[in-house]
């Protein structure tokens, strides 16, 4: 850590820690487990601080250490199988009005054009506005979304963990997908082109 500060950097441990803590408690759903995995993860990367080279962001170099303790957890909760029950019921699909009955986009439906791909990810201002909208959905969707999608978790440990078919996880995750969409449409790409 040394060898950093006199480089000029100076990570902020304790925003980073809740930024960590707020991840993980929302993949743990269990804030003792959560605060252990983030202790676990910040003492590894002090541990491990002479390996950072600065080709990322501290805190996303950070973020993969917790993304393979999460990953560990979830390991170990799969050997010792558990009764937990996913708190999420199914409801209508709300998205049922954006497609006609052979399942194509409704016209005034359609995403518009979201110009060039990767010029608007490498953009920060995009991940902020990402991660608004994955506040702005249900704790257990954004659960299953974040462990299969961010965690890169197989559908079927998800099953596992969560305690749900691979009908609803499919059912959450298009779910998820969608909301996602309909809110970057709304908040960032028709923002962009107005």
């Amino acid at each position: 850590m040394s060898e950093l500060k006199s480089s000029g950097f100076q990570p902020d441990l304790a925003r980073l820690r809740n930024m960590l803590l707020r991840f993980a408690i929302l993949q743990l759903r269990d804030r003792t487990e959560a605060e252990d995995a983030v202790q676990e993860a910040m003492l590894a990367s002090m541990a491990r601080i002479g390996e950072f080279r600065g080709q990322a962001q501290f805190s996303t170099w950070v973020f993969a250490i917790l993304k393979n303790k999460i990953v560990d957890t979830f390991r170990a909760r799969a050997r010792n199988v558990s009764t937990r029950v996913y708190d999420e019921e199914i409801s209508a699909d709300a998205f049922d009005a954006l497609f006609n009955e052979s399942d194509h986009w409704k016209k005034h439906e359609r995403p518009s054009a979201w110009g060039d791909p990767e010029a608007t990810l490498s953009q920060t201002q995009f991940w902020t506005v990402f991660e608004v909208c994955l506040t702005s959905l249900p704790p257990a969707t954004a659960r299953v979304f974040m462990m299969r999608e961010f965690l890169d978790v197989a559908v079927d440990d998800v099953c596992v963990e969560l305690a749900i078919t691979k009908t609803n996880c499919g059912v959450i995750l298009h779910r998820a997908k969608m909301a996602l969409r309909v809110c970057l449409q709304n908040r960032w790409f028709d923002e962009k082109g107005a």
